[in-house]
């Protein structure tokens, strides 16, 4: 078999997804370490073991595990960070946060950043990396997402980036020193849509889906807990789901000077943002 008949050959078993092709073509990269330029334009021979690789990772991808995981790594903004069973993916819309933040600091000599049930530590990571001068506090309770958190922080060597490993319901602020700008992408899902998600996602943790019985407990829990330690004239950015901000403004009513919603290119309000 050469490694365009095993490529048409994977296209062809993944064609159940959405992009099926893309996808075959990112097991092919990164497995087989097989590029376009190989797969179209070489008659090269698979090994055995090389077929073995592909065939095992389409039984997972047909059981519901996420490409993702399969590869084991995934791109955010301009960088690559390790995932895996017990972190939640990083998302394209969650960027968004990433942007505002860096508008926000661009300006301040030396910017304090909290990013709030962190996970893999893509938004805070992606930050620490364009600001060097950033000092971030990343919060994140739980055992396997903070060991992905850990790994992403020495993988892109940043030493401004500090990890916590606790509850953001339960910690003590006196950790944390004041902040500039607050982030979080908490889980927002209520708890009985869980069951009725895509297969793919459900193989994400549900702690980092679970918003509680109204999707909010988490944006009650910033509110009450952690307004007061951002700076006056501060920031708090917070992903949503799909009709969620006026329910949030609501939360932090009396807390803010200013707040605005972002759309993403869905059109979908995806972020809420407070000036303190």
């Amino acid at each position: 078999m050469t490694v365009n008949e095993l490529y048409r050959f994977c296209c062809d078993e993944l064609s159940f997804t959405d992009c099926g092709d893309f996808e075959a073509l990112c097991l092919f990269n990164d497995l087989l370490n097989k590029s376009k330029n190989d797969i179209y334009f070489k008659n090269d021979i698979v090994f055995e073991n090389e077929i073995s690789v592909i065939k095992a990772a389409i039984k997972k991808r047909k059981s519901g595990e996420p490409l993702q995981y399969i590869l084991g790594k995934w791109d955010f903004y301009d960088l690559t960070f390790k995932v895996g069973e017990g972190v939640l993916i990083p998302r394209p819309e969650t960027e968004l946060l990433v942007d505002f933040a860096l508008e926000k600091i661009k300006n301040i000599a030396s910017p304090v950043i909290f990013d709030l049930c962190a996970g893999t530590g893509c938004i805070g990571l992606t930050i620490a990396s364009h600001c060097k001068n950033a000092e971030v506090y990343l919060l994140e309770k739980e055992e396997k997402a903070a060991f992905y958190l850990e790994e992403n922080i020495k993988s892109l060597k940043l030493t401004s980036a500090h990890l916590i490993k606790d509850d953001i319901f339960t910690v003590s602020k006196e950790k944390f020193p004041s902040a500039d700008i607050l982030i979080s992408n908490p889980p927002y899902i209520s708890s009985d849509e869980i069951s009725s998600l895509q297969r793919e996602v459900l193989f994400e943790p549900t702690s980092a889906l679970d918003g509680g019985s109204d999707g909010l407990d988490f944006y009650r829990c910033i509110a009450s807990k952690w307004t007061d330690t951002v700076k006056s004239g501060g920031f708090i950015a917070l992903e949503c789901g799909e009709n969620q901000s006026n329910d949030i403004i609501e939360l932090f009513k009396g807390k803010f000077k200013e707040n605005n919603v972002i759309f993403d290119f869905n059109n979908v309000d995806r972020i809420v943002t407070f000036r303190i």
